[in-house]
């Protein structure tokens, strides 16, 4: 798959969202397991996955969950919170 605009702008979203929360995000998928706060792991997860799994730890876990399923099913990409 190729980083196209819409693409790019997804990858963008994830990570943005994920850095306005101290929790850990953390998503899992295929053998890879990415930080959700870095943007080049990010990019390649995107990238080469069909459906995500998200495991999300910390004081505010609760409001990032609701908003990382938000932008994923925004966007249409399938998440599992874990």
């Amino acid at each position: 798959m190729v980083l196209n605009k819409s693409l790019a702008k997804v990858v963008v979203e994830i990570n943005e969202t994920a850095n306005k929360f101290q929790s850990s995000i953390v998503i899992k998928t295929d053998d890879k397991t990415i930080d959700a706060k870095s943007i080049l792991g990010l990019t390649y997860t995107v990238l080469n996955s069909q459906s995500f799994q998200v495991e999300i730890h910390g004081e505010d876990e609760e409001g990032a969950k609701r908003a990382m399923s938000h932008v994923f099913w925004k966007n249409n990409l399938p998440i599992e919170l874990v």
